[in-house]
């Protein structure tokens, strides 16, 4: 029997390492887009520049994200390959709501202990859903760290870099009174949220594999459902009719991301008779006795996007975002705010499930 090295003695698997690599090369490549230079395995990615020189004053736009305390969840239920659409989600959609097209994404994972299949299914969807976007998948990094976390423990980070032209970047300053806010549905919860959820669920004793009959599936199935990916069907609505900015609804709710696309001098009166949240939202609210000011600060309630654009711009976005397989709806509308600040308010009630 070979001797075992120090390395390997104080818990680090090289061989796993370079295994789980191996497992994971196809799905990277899938993802690459004709700029990408080499192949997966080198000390640094590669994406041809000379790609920007079509713009005529190109601005890079970065974003860093994680995918929280979702990973707990996959972990209890032994299903990763799910999780990767949740970090493109909080990635890529933080580009394009600033009109930029995300090139290229990096991943880092950190684990107590490299199970190979475990991490290729992780990256394997971290790949499959950066085609979906349009993004390619340049390179990651994939640490163990024995000792620091658990055998079974381990985290999901990444980082994404686009471009867009500097004046047709969208932000606040487009918005103006008369502007209709635009709706798009979520596909759940994304990936926000769950400190709050996985302990509404602990607290009420439901486990993971409880069959929920408003769900049609098991509640892990339902927590596990991964965040809708935006992107490249949003550049689509961009490219095609006028936009003024969008809002990511991710941590912290509806209200408190669309107010930061807002200019001051702008109000926002959401309705929400306009929608009907998915029944995850309600059930969360219900069993854990969260009040409608802290559900709304805290999760998305079922949209997943806000557009603010012209009334003009409403029926040729929808029409887009309808044929992409997205359910999007008028949820309220812009006017001046009394005194001077940039406001959202929502009102009403959603209708009876």
């Amino acid at each position: 029997m070979a001797e075992q090295s120090a390395y390997a003695a104080a818990g680090v698997d090289i061989e796993a390492g370079d295994r789980a690599v191996e497992l994971m090369k196809d799905a990277v490549a899938r993802s690459h887009r004709p700029e990408v230079l080499g192949g997966l395995g080198g000390f640094a990615g590669f994406f041809d520049a000379s790609a920007l020189a079509k713009f005529r004053q190109p601005v890079l736009a970065t974003s860093t994200d994680g995918v929280g305390t979702k990973v707990a969840v996959a972990r209890a239920m032994g299903v990763y390959d799910t999780i990767g659409w949740d970090l493109i989600g909080m990635l890529v959609d933080d580009l394009v709501v600033t009109g930029a097209e995300p090139l290229f994404v990096t991943d880092y994972i950190a684990c107590g202990k490299v199970f190979p299949e475990r991490i290729a299914a992780i990256v394997g969807g971290i790949a499959a859903a950066c085609t979906a976007a349009g993004a390619a998948l340049l390179g990651g990094e994939t640490a163990e760290h024995p000792g620091l976390l658990g055998v079974d423990d381990f985290d999901v980070a990444g980082a994404t870099t686009g471009v867009v032209e500097r004046d047709e970047i969208l932000g606040p300053d487009r918005v103006v009174a008369g502007d209709v806010a635009l709706a798009l549905a979520a596909s759940g919860l994304h990936s926000n949220g769950y400190s709050l959820v996985r302990k509404v669920f602990a607290d009420a004793g439901w486990g993971f594999d409880r069959d929920v009959p408003e769900f049609g599936h098991t509640l892990g199935e339902e927590l596990l459902t991964p965040t809708r990916v935006y992107a490249r069907d949003l550049l689509g609505v961009i490219r095609a009719v006028e936009v003024h900015s969008i809002s990511h609804i991710t941590g912290g709710g509806l209200a408190n991301n669309l107010v930061r696309v807002l200019p001051k001098g702008i109000r926002v009166d959401i309705d929400r008779a306009s929608w009907t949240p998915p029944a995850v939202f309600d059930l969360v609210q219900r069993l854990g006795r969260v009040s409608q000011p802290d559900i709304e600060a805290t999760l998305n309630q079922g949209v997943g996007m806000v557009v603010m654009l012209p009334q003009s711009s409403v029926a040729p976005a929808q029409e887009l975002l309808t044929a992409a397989g997205i359910a999007s709806w008028v949820a309220g509308s812009a006017t001046a705010s009394s005194d001077g600040t940039a406001q959202v308010e929502l009102h009403g009630a959603h209708p009876a499930r």
